[in-house]
């Protein structure tokens, strides 16, 4: 006899989507990977119906070829989803799909947070193309800050990064602020040999403004050369890093006992000399008992153990979960 399907896994980012079953046991019985997850630019049933199309291909891997029923409960973990309210409403167009028992929308950024640690306690900050914090208790309590951009006043992540950097170049070059290397080494990047170039070619379109992105690390290799605003820049990344993580502990009152904070995305994960260093240095003096480490762990284990969690499974059942993504 077959092992029960338990939990429907999803962690839907921007670029990608990752769907697993997993049995009561913790073991994965199907698994796929499917298109980015945009609401705000497709629509809520458009965005659904692409997350349907792979969800449905673990389902029937899942089943074996029979007729693919619900699962006991499904977690899923949503890039886009970053308010509560619009939680609640994914919650309530995914769970109208049938896929599950019970349904839980979370963001994504706790996927991140519960796939680095052994038990639901901690925060994590993730610096992707955007940056977010969150923080959870075993007793279910919760801190985040809503991470839409400026206007909820936040400051770095990739493309924020990109941009900065841009701005003192350009006014390196026509002599509005100071000097930096920036004024070179980004336009030489894409082989132009000027700002104005470079401001051209992305106003134009010749360089796909997307493309702002390939920058940051740009940036960071002028600022571990010395170049005063790079470092700047870099700096004022982890004083972002240290503060959201600072705050969130507090409003969970972990400030002042051993606590994890994990640093996930495609910026932290990358590991900069520099930026790690005074993280470090911050983190020291402004919550000293917390233990920092970077998370490497696919989401999707994140949004399993959630689901896990929620049904009460025994920890054999998180050990074997965790060992399937090699994260025993």
């Amino acid at each position: 006899m077959g092992v029960t399907a338990s939990v429907l896994a999803i962690d839907a980012g921007n670029s990608k989507t990752d769907v697993a079953l997993v049995g009561a046991d913790g073991s994965v019985l199907a698994s796929a990977r499917g298109q980015g997850f945009q609401p705000p630019k497709v629509g809520i049933g458009a965005a659904l119906d692409a997350l349907a199309a792979t969800v449905g291909e673990v389902l029937a891997a899942g089943a074996g070829g029979a007729p693919a029923g619900p699962v006991d409960h499904v977690s899923a973990c949503l890039a886009n989803a970053d308010l509560p309210v619009e939680e609640r409403e994914l919650t309530d167009a995914l769970h109208a799909r049938g896929w599950g028992g019970t349904t839980e929308v979370r963001n994504d950024t706790f996927a991140i947070l519960r796939a680095g640690v052994d038990e639901p306690r901690g925060v994590a900050v993730v610096c992707g193309a955007g940056i977010n914090c969150v923080g959870m208790l075993p007793d279910g309590r919760t801190a985040r800050f809503p991470a839409i951009g400026k206007i909820s006043g936040d400051w770095g992540g990739g493309g924020g990064l990109a941009e900065e950097a841009l701005w003192y170049a350009a006014r390196a070059e026509d002599g509005r602020g100071e000097p930096t290397a920036l004024a070179t080494t980004l336009p030489a990047h894409f082989g132009l040999g000027s700002m104005y170039a470079l401001i051209e070619a992305l106003h134009l379109g010749h360089i796909a403004y997307v493309r702002k992105h390939e920058l940051t690390p740009v940036l960071f290799a002028t600022g571990a050369e010395g170049d005063p605003v790079a470092r700047s820049l870099v700096h004022r990344l982890a004083e972002e890093v240290v503060a959201m993580s600072t705050v969130a502990l507090a409003r969970l009152d972990l400030l002042d006992e051993e606590a994890p904070v994990l640093l996930g995305g495609s910026v932290l994960a990358a590991r900069h000399p520099q930026l790690d260093e005074h993280i470090g240095l911050l983190l020291a003096a402004k919550a000293p008992k917390a233990v920092v480490d970077w998370v490497t762990a696919p989401p999707v284990l994140g949004a399993a153990l959630l689901g896990l969690d929620h049904t009460g499974a025994p920890p054999e059942a998180h050990a074997r979960l965790r060992a399937h993504y090699g994260r025993d």
